[in-house]
């Protein structure tokens, strides 16, 4: 609340100018009564469910490990939220409240992340779901999961990014105190979050990656460079960081990729090649891949919201 709230207003105050808020944020419970979280929060919400008239998005909090009877009592939420998905609204949650979408089969084929000490269990429970939890943030088809709780800041700031551009989302990460969301490289696109891991040499190639991505690069000359075996190379990263090389790099070109086509590039060619692919068709293949639609269909997506948001 206080990110979204904060966003086009906070440091416009604070530096003397007139603020513009660019949300309306309201909060909302199923009958509208006093809640009270996992952890002893108490919000008294504005409105119930049925009171909400339009939702651009839709931000669902954090709910404990989610037994049965916390999905029992929240049953009402999960036709609802299938009926504001097709009704075009974004929906976003965190850590265990990504098991809502989960339960009302909106993540049925989608890729979605969630903190790790559930994520074996969500596993079973929701197998359709393709559960990324190396992920910090992942985004498939307007719905946004985000891991821990704590990611409920950068999950924030990366849609203030999203919806309202670079320069609002740094000016609030400033006014609030807090770090840009934990991505490399753009600070807006789904990249690999690597475990936490003390492999300096690892952390140099992430860096070399992130700088020289567009760049025609191979496992056999980066080993070389680094001064290691391919395999060494190889398993050395995918213990580190949980990914392949080739797959982190993929991620990275499709983040940049991503900037491209927001900022409403006509030539899906010269992204491509900007990006450091020649092959057009591979590009659009591993775009769908990592994104869930198309370079075309994304450009077109944003630049609708671009002008909706202006």
């Amino acid at each position: 609340m206080e990110v979204f709230s904060s966003a086009g207003r906070l440091w416009d105050e604070i530096s003397g100018i007139t603020p513009r808020s660019r949300f309306r944020v309201s909060t909302a419970s199923v009958d509208g009564a006093p809640v009270e979280s996992a952890f002893g929060l108490r919000v008294s919400p504005d409105q119930s469910l049925a009171d909400v008239n339009h939702s651009d998005l839709i931000f669902v909090p954090s709910s404990g490990v989610m037994p049965d009877e916390v999905m029992q009592r929240h049953a009402v939420l999960l036709p609802w939220l299938v009926e504001r998905h097709a009704k075009g609204a974004m929906l976003a949650a965190v850590c265990s409240g990504a098991a809502f979408f989960a339960e009302a089969g909106l993540l049925d084929g989608r890729r979605a992340t969630t903190h790790w000490g559930v994520a074996d269990a969500f596993g079973e429970r929701y197998p359709q779901v393709n559960w990324c939890p190396d992920l910090l943030i992942t985004e498939d088809e307007r719905i946004f999961c985000g891991g821990g709780v704590n990611a409920a800041t950068d999950l924030s700031l990366f849609l203030v990014e999203r919806l309202c551009g670079r320069d609002t989302a740094i000016n609030c990460a400033k006014a609030l105190i807090l770090d840009m969301p934990r991505i490399h490289q753009s600070g807006y696109a789904i990249l690999p979050i690597a475990r936490p891991h003390a492999d300096a040499r690892v952390r140099e190639f992430e860096e070399y990656l992130n700088a020289n991505f567009n760049q025609k690069l191979s496992i056999d000359s980066m080993a070389q460079k680094f001064g290691m075996s391919r395999r060494n190379l190889i398993r050395r990263f995918k213990s580190a960081t949980g990914h392949l090389p080739s797959t982190y790099l993929q991620m990275i070109r499709v983040a940049a990729a991503r900037r491209l086509l927001e900022q409403g590039a006509d030539s899906l060619d010269q992204v491509a090649m900007e990006i450091g692919y020649s092959d057009v068709a591979h590009f659009r293949t591993l775009f769908k891949r990592h994104t869930g639609e198309t370079p075309s269909a994304y450009r077109e997506r944003y630049r609708t919201m671009n002008v909706a948001v202006g």
